[in-house]
């Protein structure tokens, strides 16, 4: 059967590429995991005591594939980087139990939450949403997505980011204060988790700012590298 007509072209499918394959992976939405480190919670003035985890959203049109440069966005003169292990989901639910949860994974990625530091701050001080600062174009880099079939569901692994060559973030998976389980459990109280959904689950200290021209390089040990030009 065909599609009906529709008054504006169909908008393209974000897909992003599989390692080591020729299939494509399409997002659905974007899931953030906020402040999911204790070091980095303590950094940017917040107690890193296990509070219930919190939650905010890119859009899936957001992410940027490897490859591709990451321009420098407007209306900001102070981008930060956050590097994070990113999870992407074959299947979902509502009210996962967290025993059930990793059934949910396809595979992982590693990527970067570019974050508009300066309009974030005057939305908290103003009690506002942080989408200016956190849903604006290209702000997702991320890794070919590594399938869990080949990998597993790792419980540790270094998370790690250079700046021009210079070591800035350097943590372990295992230092999340919510695990992968628990945080697919946790957010799908609050969502209807469904195949294509793509949730990054935050990053450890040391965020900083880039600049055009900077070179980001990223990884997670066992599990992906990733490259990224500022421009």
């Amino acid at each position: 059967m065909s599609l009906p007509a529709t008054v504006i072209p169909l908008p393209q499918p974000v897909l992003l590429p599989v390692e080591g394959t020729a299939e494509l992976f399409p997002v659905r939405r974007v899931y953030c995991v906020g402040r999911n480190y204790a070091e980095h919670a303590i950094e940017m003035g917040h107690d890193p005591s296990r509070e219930p985890p919190f939650f905010f959203q890119k859009n899936a049109d957001n992410l940027l594939p490897a490859g591709r440069d990451f321009p420098y966005p407007p209306l900001s003169s102070d981008v930060h980087f956050e590097v994070e292990c990113v999870l992407a989901l074959k299947a979902g639910g509502q009210d996962l139990p967290v025993d059930r949860a990793l059934d949910c994974i396809y595979g992982y990625a590693v990527g970067i939450d570019f974050t508009r530091r300066d309009l974030q701050a005057e939305a908290k001080k103003l009690g506002r949403p942080w989408e200016v600062a956190k849903a604006f174009e290209y702000s997702a880099p991320v890794s070919p997505i590594v399938p869990a079939s080949k990998l597993g569901h790792p419980l540790g692994g270094r998370i790690w980011l250079e700046l021009n060559g210079k070591r800035a973030q350097d943590g372990d998976l295992n230092q999340m204060i919510w695990k992968v389980p628990e945080i697919i459990a946790e957010l799908s109280k609050l969502f209807i988790l469904a195949p294509g959904d793509v949730i990054m689950t935050g990053t450890p200290a040391g965020v900083g700012a880039v600049k055009k021209g900077d070179r980001v390089d990223c990884g997670i040990d066992g599990i992906a590298t990733l490259s990224v030009k500022v421009a």
